[in-house]
C-alpha cells in the first residue's frame, strides 16, 4: 500500500514523539504498519508518502535514482534573478555544492498557515518553486538562506511526477492509485 498525506505544519514525520506534547503521524488514523518514505521537517508542510512495503524507502530515496522533489518556499524579501540563477547552478551549503536545481518565482493561491508565518511590516515576501534531485537535511531552507532569502514557509508539492492533490486538505490522506504510483516511480530503475 502507498499513501499520500498532506502533512500539516508542526507535525513530526514519525509516529512517536521525541518529547512530550509533540504532534506525530499517530493522530491521523493511518493504517497499521505504514511508515514514512523520507521525511518532512516538523516546520514543513505538504506531500509525505507512507507505505507498508519493505524496502520501498531505500528504492525511492536511493540517490542514483535522482527522482525530483518540488517545493514551494515562501521567503523573506523580493527574490532577484541573480539569486534564482545561483540556485539553478548550485550553491555551497556545509562545504558542498548542491546539484543544479530548477528555480522560478511563483504566485500560489494558498490558505494562510496555522500558526501564521512571521511577517515584518516593511519586508515583503516572495514564493519560489524549487525542484531538487537530492535530499540533504533541511536543504531548501539552507539554499534559500545562502542567497539571502530565508525561508518562512515550506511546502513539498511533488515527488517524481506525482503532485499533491489539491483536494487533499492538511491532515488528510488517501491511498494512491496504480497510475499515481507509476508517476512517482517512472524514472526509477526497478519494477513496482
Amino acid at each position: 500500500m502507498l499513501l499520500a498525506l498532506n502533512k500539516p505544519y508542526g507535525v513530526l514525520s514519525q509516529f512517536t514523539p521525541d518529547h512530550p506534547g509533540q504532534r506525530t503521524l499517530s493522530e491521523f488514523a493511518l493504517p497499521k504498519h505504514v511508515y514514512a518514505l523520507g521525511r518532512l521537517d516538523r516546520d514543513s508542510e505538504g506531500l509525505l508518502l507512507l507505505s507498508d512495503e519493505p524496502g520501498l524507502n531505500t528504492k525511492l530515496l536511493d540517490p542514483k535514482n535522482a527522482h525530483a522533489r518540488t517545493y514551494w518556499a515562501q521567503v523573506e524579501g523580493e527574490v532577484t534573478e541573480s539569486a534564482l540563477q545561483k540556485l539553478r547552478t548550485g550553491v555551497v551549503i556545509e562545504g558542498r555544492k548542491t546539484l543544479p536545481a530548477e528555480a522560478k518565482l511563483i504566485h500560489p493561491d494558498l490558505p494562510p498557515r496555522d500558526p501564521p508565518i512571521r511577517e515584518r511590516r516593511n519586508i515583503p515576501t516572495s514564493w519560489l518553486e524549487l525542484s531538487l534531485h537530492e535530499g540533504r537535511n533541511r536543504q531548501v531552507r539552507k539554499m534559500t538562506a545562502s542567497v539571502n532569502f530565508p525561508t518562512l514557509r515550506l511546502i513539498r508539492v511533488t515527488i517524481g511526477q506525482f503532485r499533491l492533490p489539491p483536494d487533499l486538505a492538511a491532515g488528510q490522506w488517501r491511498e494512491l492509485t496504480a497510475n499515481e504510483r507509476a508517476r512517482i516511480f517512472s524514472n526509477l530503475q526497478f519494477q513496482i
